[in-house]
């Protein structure tokens, strides 16, 4: 059989499972829930991938799962990634009673993700292709809920907070030689892909400043530790015109405890912040920045100060190469004129870890109304938000596989790991 007839059967097979595509999207945006909690949306996962006779591993990261078709060899192993998680976004209206909501589109992934492993399983393709393809529902990408997760790792459930980190750590990518996820794009209604973008990395720093309690009627004889803060913010703010455009240096603080009551002096004040950059040593800069000028405002005022760092996210590094199959197939859907190259999604994403050790790309898709996060993001069109980027991962992978995979192969080849895993355990680790 042909590529282009492995193609084509692969698209019929969707088209003629679409409704059922966009069912299992709306399931999942109906029972939103955050990470490490994705209970029912994971055995929504099981349950289709029983259907179709895909086995699978679960659990992995708690609530994951990790399906696995194998090819007629074994060549290479492509990893399509569909992420679980919702947020809390109080007021919107496809939020639960609690407030949580997938306002980032993760329901979308999954639904796409599921829909790749239908066209593969119904299909026969796998008969023809000379690789394996493995579909992981992935959890716990959104960096929230802390206490929650401090709690799972204190109990020994998790070693990391971020759920691609803690699938690296279990080594489930291990057998992957390459990845893809598709994203939803903010505020584009049409069928649009946008290509070759970028991630910020971050790290998470909490920052406790201490003074010396006493009457707020006599400062004299405290030391006020709020103050200190407050210095540290403007000494972040008089910093920023020293980072330079290209390293997309983001610091955003927060105080979270700003004393303990009215009529005392603020003994401890802690303050929680992301130093967000576009690689590694942007976010180190960064850090040293927010670190001496909360040192520096501890001194003004007599203050110490401790530091607390959570090592986020790493930037995404797209593959080049892996992006342009994708682009290919892509283009044969919806014309060259609907990718957008370039266009980078400023948050950060544990995509971006992966991207450290394999060939990765996320591409996003339109069909999506709103800001990511805001509660007027919504979907627009089922179809190109569910179902269009099931087509075109389920034909670039084929692609990727046929033929002896010999371009999975030459991407694989050709792919200079940024990190090896244990430089990468090392990183999470603090020891980098």
């Amino acid at each position: 059989m042909t590529l282009a007839e492995i193609k084509r059967k692969l698209i019929d097979t969707i088209e003629a499972h679409q409704d059922e595509i966009c069912r299992i999207g709306d399931e999942i945006l109906r029972n939103p829930e955050c990470g490490y909690c994705e209970e029912k949306t994971s055995a929504l996962v099981r349950r289709e991938l029983e259907k179709w006779d895909i086995a699978y591993d679960y659990p992995c990261a708690l609530t994951g799962v990790k399906g696995k078709l194998r090819g007629r060899e074994s060549n290479a192993n492509v990893c399509i990634i569909g992420e679980m998680d919702a947020l809390w976004c109080a007021g919107s209206p496809i939020a639960n009673e609690t407030g949580i909501a997938h306002a980032c589109g993760h329901n979308a992934q999954v639904a796409a993700m599921l829909g790749a492993a239908i066209a593969f399983a119904g299909s026969g393709a796998m008969a023809y292709l000379d690789g394996d393809v493995t579909f992981l529902a992935a959890p716990a990408e959104e960096f929230i809920d802390m206490e929650y997760r401090k709690s799972l790792k204190e109990s020994g459930k998790i070693a990391y907070y971020g759920g691609k980190q803690q699938l690296i750590a279990e080594g489930m990518f291990d057998d992957v030689d390459m990845a893809m996820m598709v994203h939803a794009q903010p505020n584009e209604p049409k069928a649009k892909l946008f290509v070759q973008g970028k991630n910020l990395g971050f790290l998470a720093k909490t920052i406790t400043f201490h003074g010396k309690a006493v009457h707020g009627s006599m400062p004299f004889d405290g030391v006020n530790a709020l103050n200190a803060a407050a210095l540290a913010i403007l000494g972040v703010h008089a910093n920023r015109e020293t980072f330079r455009e290209e390293e997309k240096i983001r610091i955003h603080p927060i105080i979270t405890k700003g004393g303990d009551v009215v009529n005392s002096v603020p003994a401890e004040v802690c303050m929680d912040t992301y130093v967000r950059g576009a690689s590694y040593e942007a976010i180190q800069k960064g850090n040293r920045t927010v670190e001496n000028a909360a040192k520096g405002a501890a001194d003004m005022v007599g203050a110490a100060v401790t530091f607390e760092d959570i090592p986020g996210y790493l930037p995404l590094k797209e593959s080049k190469a892996l992006s342009e199959v994708f682009e290919r197939n892509a283009a044969q859907l919806v014309g060259q004129e609907n990718l957008v190259y370039g266009a980078d999604i400023t948050g950060s994403s544990d995509i971006g870890d992966l991207s450290s050790i394999l060939p990765v790309i996320q591409p996003s898709v339109g069909g999506f109304a709103g800001t990511l996060h805001e509660r007027q993001f919504h979907i627009t069109e089922k179809r190109t938000a569910y179902v269009l980027p099931a087509k075109i991962v389920a034909i670039t992978v084929a692609e990727l596989l046929y033929n002896h995979a010999e371009t999975a192969k030459q991407i694989k080849k050709n792919f200079e790991a940024k990190l090896t895993k244990e430089e990468y355990r090392n990183y999470l680790e603090g020891k980098v």
